[in-house]
């Protein structure tokens, strides 16, 4: 009996990314299906989409979860690989991906790759940044982000099979556009923290920004990476330091309402 190799759908999510969009698309232009998940750029990003693809949909922007949630249906085929735009498919992993695709085990419902961070122009292995596997290929009815403000990993109901080769995550390309990063992950951070109900503590605030440092630049030998390990390093910290800050802010604020409101209600 012939084999029917599954049809793939891509998922890329942009918002103003025409300086590197084409490098990403290029890399799965082999792809049955290309879908955009657009945040309404305001750059040249679609015009470059519309070279490689007619699936093109516009959704409101709330996180990164919740815009993959949405688009995950409306893709057309049963299978799905995500990719972000500062992201690039390797060939070796396109023919991995291909072969899978010719007789996908019926237990398996996603698959799991290595990821090579390329960190100001050099791939960095040190600091748990190889292999980093992240799963991208899945079964587009088997899984879903997890509901999660920030770094949220795909739920499926299967198992997950490893693949050997990679792709290509151009990470941190630049110092002003990890530092520019920096605010809008920790607000989403603290909107997490805030959901899960944990609440600000003075003794986090102080311990776990240089308890971050330590445990990326010693414990994980981020000194072995130059400069890039003790960048990384530094912004954990400050990552962490921000995140608390942030909520403090948000519990000063709540607090301010309450105290508004009983001001009001004495009134």
């Amino acid at each position: 009996m012939e084999r029917i190799v599954k049809k793939l759908s891509v998922l890329v999510p942009t918002y103003n990314n025409e300086s590197i969009i084409r490098e990403c698309l290029e890399s799965v232009k082999w792809a049955d299906e290309i879908l955009i998940c657009d945040s309404y750029s305001t750059d040249r990003t679609l015009d470059i989409c519309r070279e490689y693809t007619d699936c093109i949909l516009q959704h409101e922007y709330i996180n990164s979860a919740s815009q993959k949630n949405w688009a995950i249906p409306q893709c057309s085929h049963e299978w799905v690989l995500v990719i972000d735009t500062d992201e690039q498919l390797e060939p070796q992993l396109e023919e991995e991906i291909r072969a899978f695709l010719v007789d996908p085990p019926s237990d398996v419902d996603a698959c799991r790759m290595p990821r090579k961070n390329i960190i100001l122009g050099q791939w960095l292995t040190a600091m748990n940044l190889w292999p980093d596997y992240v799963t991208r290929l899945f079964r587009r009815d088997a899984s879903r982000y997890q509901d999660k403000e920030v770094h949220a990993d795909i739920e499926v109901r299967g198992s997950v099979l490893t693949f050997e080769r990679s792709f290509i995550h151009h990470g941190t390309p630049s110092l002003s556009k990890q530092i520019g990063q920096l605010d809008r992950y920790t607000r989403y951070q603290a909107d997490e923290f805030v959901k899960r109900g944990r609440h600000f503590s003075w003794a986090r605030l102080l311990l776990r920004p240089p308890a971050a440092f330590f445990y990326y630049y010693f414990l994980k030998r981020g000194f072995t990476a130059g400069f890039r390990g003790l960048f990384l390093s530094a912004h954990a910290s400050m990552y962490s330091f921000c995140t608390y800050s942030k909520l403090w802010e948000k519990e000063r604020q709540v607090e301010g309402q309450i105290t508004s409101r009983r001001v009001v209600d004495r009134g």
